[in-house]
């Protein structure tokens, strides 16, 4: 279980991007993190993560103080070395269970081909593929979807529903709700530095509705001036 409590963190004094947030998230399960752009969503993941210092709060593991060495995190843009192929990348990650052609029968990416010459696409997918060779138990997804076919989207969700059950705890983000409300078991609110509400299953058709018709109503007016 991981235990975030009153977290605050900031960029420039005096105006913080998270502000006393607290947030619960338990073993096997997929949760979802939402909000509008700027709402703090990846600075709450780098926070989780230990990629940005906190101001002040808690987040903990299992009453533990979290460390990087029990978390694997796919960024949204991710990097690579230069004149590297898939397969040397791979091998960066130490893990000899992980049978990596078994895997890319999946991906069908050319492993022995330098990454340079691989579109986007391919590259989401390579990040995919080490992100799960580390086979962590807290796994953090931030925006995996961007840039992938629907057919990857559908395999990423297959994958990511089998992990789960092995009792790891799940945290992703995305800008389109509908990848999470067919995925997350709870979907966390991020507003004003808070998480504003949590919903889970049974509640994701009406939390769906009250957040379009929220962003609907905001802009209904300005848009009905330019027509």
């Amino acid at each position: 279980m991981i235990t975030v409590e009153k977290l605050v963190v900031s960029y420039v004094s005096g105006h913080n991007v998270i502000d006393g947030l607290d947030l619960v998230l338990s073993e096997n399960t997929i949760n979802g993190i939402v909000g509008l752009n700027g709402a703090g969503k990846t600075t709450l993941l780098n926070s989780i993560y230990g990629l940005k210092r906190i101001d002040s709060g808690t987040i903990r593991h299992n009453e533990q103080k979290i460390s990087k060495k029990e978390m694997a995190f796919l960024v949204t843009e991710n990097y690579f070395y230069s004149n590297i192929t898939g397969r040397e990348y791979l091998a960066l990650f130490k893990n000899p269970l992980f049978d990596t052609e078994k895997w890319n029968r999946l991906f069908l990416l050319p492993l022995d081909v330098i990454i340079d010459d691989y579109s986007s696409g391919m590259k989401k997918k390579l990040a995919l593929m080490g992100f799960l060779k580390q086979d962590k138990q807290v796994m953090i997804l931030d925006e995996p979807f961007n840039g992938l076919d629907i057919e990857t989207c559908r395999i990423i969700r297959q994958i990511l529903l089998q992990i789960k059950d092995r009792g790891k705890t799940i945290i992703i983000t995305s800008h389109i709700i509908e990848t999470l409300t067919n995925l997350c078991d709870f979907i966390h609110y991020l507003e004003s530095g808070k998480i504003k509400y949590s919903k889970g299953k049974k509640e994701f058709k009406k939390f769906e509705e009250e957040i379009f018709v929220s962003i609907e109503q905001k802009h209904e007016e300005l848009i009905k001036g330019l027509f």
